[in-house]
């Protein structure tokens, strides 16, 4: 079926289901009040548990949103989510085996009216994907998306009686899954969501009290794609009262784009959203006059009993596979002890632990170069087994891998802007120290290139004789991909204005690679299990190192002694952090040597 025909399919059925719902019935007092909860980004998150971290997160889960929904839930109250279910949180570990995900038990018992199907959904292959949407009793929307069959894989939109009031719901997916996911939808069809959307909307025209839209697309467009973005739709079709954003994680409590009410919750049940909308009778039906959204932490709710007891075998079984071993570590620690409190092993030299998480992102990348951060001062590893947990502890957070292109001369103003972390070092310091506003997970350290930090050199001047490994110079003019998390391509590296200007910007080539397996802590340990067979040793390629400290060797031991001991005071600052903000000097030594000599 092409596209011409699919959407000519979707206009009729929309009309006959139009035809099948009466017309409100009137209200004598005139006004009534609909309400719509929304939830998106759920990612998995059934417990108030991080099965990665294996351990408690209260921030938001099923259990806890059966608690808040309980208490905003109305008698007129249309409850809908967004997309992005049953990925994340080590979720996927309920794929196989044929039963029904805890993910869609949970929104099955909350009665959910409307469910659109997001990226994530696609992530496992069709099969998966039809399953996941046979299982769900709610209302499945998705009405830019036919399988290699040439079958929709659901409905575009749906009508409902909500307290006498007629709700239309219109469902899209980004069409960016295409770019993720062209493997796994290989042979289907996923077409214009606008374009799908203003013919759904001509179909029920006269037809609905509230028209909804619950897309799985952020506010703006992604990669440069037309109409990937709420914002375009919105601008195309402003008939919509309210639109449930998604996909973004970004917390949106309420905004208007072109008229409309554009809400957005934060990822894994951190927030629902909950809109009010004050109708007045108009003829026979019935027409919005005020719309008052507000977003619920969720974190503020208790777990629900009786979804905690439906959910209990899936909460023993994760946690028994997070305690999986995975493989093991031989030959000793992954990193060396911190010489000093407030600086990390990390920052001053290569560590394994470091070159564990590049080589893992140049594995499934195959860029030629990657960055990553330190996610903890004293992230480390012990000889022994490593369970499936403890990846947690070499990368800490729920990153994605990305995989750019760019060139040398921008991998120079990269590493530049990276090597500004470190305060300038002047003659006397002792120690290495930390510019006050950095924080530990923007100091990216880098593999596949050699380098120099010369700390003694001004911000914007530090990185020294960049080489590629066989020695030749990293030439401005070369071009090659590198791998590097979500948040930093995201935050610093796609935004003008943060290290680039518009007109000179790294190309997003891949976002989320392999998330069919995870994110950058489920990578590491396939890396492990997998592409090392299980067993890997503390091996580094000490391709950096730190210059232009050039201290005294035998006062700067004295400075750590008396650290450790306690004589000297902390180098972080007082107000928190986990970075020293400031070095020891001669002069701090030697005035604490002189106090040592006075309590003698």
């Amino acid at each position: 079926m092409n596209g011409m025909n699919r959407r000519t399919a979707c206009v009729l059925a929309l009309i006959l289901l139009a035809l099948s719902i009466a017309p409100a019935a009137a209200d004598a007092a005139g006004t009534m009040t609909v309400r719509i909860i929304a939830t998106s980004d759920l990612h998995g998150k059934f417990m108030p548990w991080d099965y990665a971290l294996n351990e408690e997160s209260g921030s938001g889960s099923m259990a806890q949103l059966a608690s808040a929904i309980a208490m905003y839930r109305t008698e007129a109250t249309l409850l809908v989510d967004a997309g992005d279910i049953i990925q994340d949180n080590a979720a996927d570990i309920f794929l196989a085996g044929g039963g029904v995900h805890p993910m869609i038990l949970a929104m099955n018992a909350l009665g959910y009216d409307a469910v659109v199907t997001g990226n994530h959904e696609y992530n496992y292959g069709m099969d998966v994907l039809r399953k996941t949407v046979a299982d769900l009793d709610a209302k499945v929307l998705t009405g830019n998306v036919t399988d290699e069959y040439g079958r929709p894989v659901a409905d575009a939109a749906a009508v409902f009686e909500v307290g006498g009031a007629r709700v239309a719901v219109i469902g899209m997916v980004t069409p960016n899954i295409l770019r993720w996911d062209a493997v796994n939808l290989a042979g289907c069809t996923v077409s214009d969501p606008l374009a799908e959307t203003r013919a759904c909307i001509d179909a029920l025209e006269g037809r609905y009290d509230v028209l909804v839209g619950v897309f799985h697309m952020g506010l703006e467009n992604e990669y440069g794609v037309q109409n990937s973005g709420v914002t375009d739709i919105l601008n195309a079709c402003p008939e919509f009262d309210v639109m449930v954003s998604a996909h973004d994680h970004t917390l949106i409590p309420g905004t208007e784009v072109n008229g409309v009410l554009v809400v957005q919750n934060r990822h894994q049940a951190q927030t629902m959203a909950v809109i009010d909308l004050t109708l007045e009778r108009d003829g026979t039906g019935w027409k919005v006059t005020d719309r008052t959204p507000q977003s619920v932490a969720v974190a503020g709710f208790a777990p629900d009993p009786a979804m905690s007891v439906m959910l209990a075998p899936y909460h023993a079984y994760a946690l028994a596979d997070a305690e999986k071993v995975i493989g093991r570590l031989e030959g000793g620690p992954l990193a060396p002890a911190n010489e000093i409190a407030g600086i990390p092993a990390a920052l001053t030299g290569d560590t394994a632990l470091i070159d564990l998480i590049q080589k893992a992102q140049l594995h499934f990348t195959g860029a030629r170069v990657s960055s990553a951060a330190p996610s903890a001062a004293d992230a480390n590893l012990e000889p022994g087994e490593i369970r499936k947990h403890d990846t947690s502890v070499i990368y800490r957070f729920t990153n994605t891998l990305y995989r750019l292109r760019m060139t040398g001369a921008q991998l120079k103003k990269y590493m530049e802007w990276a090597a500004g972390c470190y305060n300038t070092w002047q003659p006397g310091d002792l120690t290495i120290s930390f510019d006050p506003g950095t924080r530990l997970y923007n100091c990216d350290l880098f593999e596949g290139v050699c380098y120099e930090i010369n700390v003694a050199a001004e911000p914007g001047s530090r990185v020294e004789h960049l080489t590629w490994p066989d020695g030749t110079p990293v030439a401005d003019g070369d071009v090659f991909d590198i791998a590097v998390n979500n948040y930093r391509a995201n935050s610093h590296l796609l935004v003008p204005g943060e290290i680039y200007e518009e007109d000179d910007m790294p190309v997003l080539l891949d976002a989320d690679v392999h998330i069919e397996i995870g994110g950058l802590r489920e990578l590491v340990g396939d890396y492990i299990a997998d592409v090392m067979d299980g067993v890997i040793t503390p091996a580094c390629s000490g391709n950096w190192r730190i210059t232009g400290n050039d201290w005294d060797r035998e006062m700067h031991e004295t400075a750590v002694r008396l650290l450790a001991e306690g004589t000297l005071s902390a180098l972080t600052p007082e107000g928190g952090g986990t970075l020293a903000v400031r070095p020891v000097t001669v002069r701090d030594v030697l005035q604490a040597a002189g106090s040592e000599t006075d309590a003698d």
